[in-house]
């Protein structure tokens, strides 16, 4: 059997492009946040994960000019060798110290930070206990680990009663891990994170939080979950990116020092790869400065997103609520949630179609997100051509 004949056979993205509902890939040629210009007219961004809006932040934009100037466009070597630079380690000093951890390890992308964790802290005999609706990047992390002979098990989503079950049913001789979003990315909804750690230390089991949706939305000043609940000193690990609120790219990991220590010289996501470029460190101290002095952005966004789940109910949508930039809008049917998207697209709105298998049958989604720098009239038009759409498609 040919390798490619896979490859050939996959026409269904071919398929829905000829009807004109393919909703990936398109360009985006200009963006100031709020508004993008895409195939060659603005539309308004309701779909990105830019939750602060501070990719556009003239702060964020210069620090990444001057970046560029005094240390070149990239690296040339991973952190292990050459890749180091003294913007590495202040950006891991500034973060520890946001954050309230003792020690901060940068990789160069979120996805990646998950790999290099999971692969290298769970060993043959040990287990990690995951979410069901964890992000793809866990799910890849644990399978690279399951092989290396760790095992890789989950529980129903957000359920501790299941986690339990579950931890219950692991040899007290294993390691265990137990992994969780922050903040779920395609829902919004925020981890049961108090009783996540009182059942996992029951069992002795460690836990990883991944924020990537988190950080500079909920908590303290946009500090994540751990800060949101008070446990920051509970949570052992809490790991994220830097490609949503902080405008930039990379991931890091925080927790123990002899943790990151060791992540630092066996994880093979360090030593074989290339380290955040210079301008991505400095795009995101900068963006570091800019939460730390201006808190209000956090409390906007979040106005911001209680302001459309308000109107989206009174509207009479099927949504998920949460204390989140995320406002999923519940469509159901596959067919329906390309259509609706293609006529949101049409009238100059710009979301996120969510479909199988991406989120479970029956549970398509226009994922809508929101940023701070939105102003009332970005959400009050997004919410007139929601209800014209909804309204032509006898959905409200």
């Amino acid at each position: 059997m040919d390798l490619f004949e896979k490859c050939y056979n996959f026409t269904k993205a071919d398929e829905v492009k000829n009807l004109g509902l393919y909703p990936y890939f398109h360009q985006i040629e200009e963006n100031e946040g709020p508004v993008v210009r895409v195939e060659g007219r603005n539309m308004i961004m309701a779909g990105s994960n830019n939750y602060l809006g501070l990719t556009a932040h003239p702060k964020v934009k210069k620090a990444a000019e001057d970046a560029v100037h005094k240390y070149g466009t990239g690296c040339s070597g991973s952190r292990y060798l050459t890749g180091t630079l003294d913007l590495h380690i202040k950006l891991e000093e500034r973060l520890a110290e946001f954050l309230g951890f003792e020690s901060v390890l940068l990789f160069s992308t979120g996805f990646q930070t998950a790999l290099g964790i999971l692969s290298t802290l769970a060993q043959k005999g040990d287990y990690i206990i995951s979410d069901k609706e964890n992000h793809a990047c866990i799910i890849s992390g644990a399978l690279m680990a399951k092989g290396g002979f760790a095992e890789f098990v989950r529980y129903k989503h957000n359920d501790m009663k299941d986690l339990e079950r579950v931890l219950s049913s692991v040899p007290d001789s294993a390691g265990k891990f137990v992994v969780t979003d922050g903040v779920f990315s395609v829902t919004g909804e925020i981890v049961n994170l108090p009783e996540l750690i009182k059942v996992a230390k029951k069992y002795g089991a460690r836990i990883l939080v991944d924020d990537a949706h988190s950080i500079g939305v909920i908590g303290d000043s946009g500090r994540g979950t751990a800060n949101y609940f008070g446990l920051e000193e509970e949570t052992d690990l809490v790991m994220g990116t830097f490609s949503k609120s902080f405008a930039s790219l990379g991931g890091f990991v925080a927790g123990p020092e002899r943790v990151t220590n060791y992540l630092k010289h066996h994880s093979a996501a360090i030593i074989f790869s290339a380290s955040p470029t210079p301008a991505s460190c400095a795009a995101t101290l900068a963006t570091l400065d800019i939460i730390e002095e201006q808190p209000e952005l956090v409390e906007k966004l979040l106005s911001n997103s209680k302001k459309m789940q308000k109107g989206f109910r009174e509207l009479g949508f099927n949504i998920i609520e949460s204390e989140t930039a995320i406002v999923p809008v519940i469509l159901g049917d596959f067919d329906l949630a390309l259509q609706f998207w293609r006529k949101l697209f049409d009238r100059g709105i710009f979301v996120n179609a969510f479909v199988p298998p991406g989120v479970p049958p029956n549970m398509s989604m226009m994922r809508t997100s929101y940023m701070a720098t939105h102003e009332d009239e970005h959400l009050e038009q997004i919410l007139d051509i929601f209800k014209i759409v909804g309204k032509e498609f006898n959905l409200i």
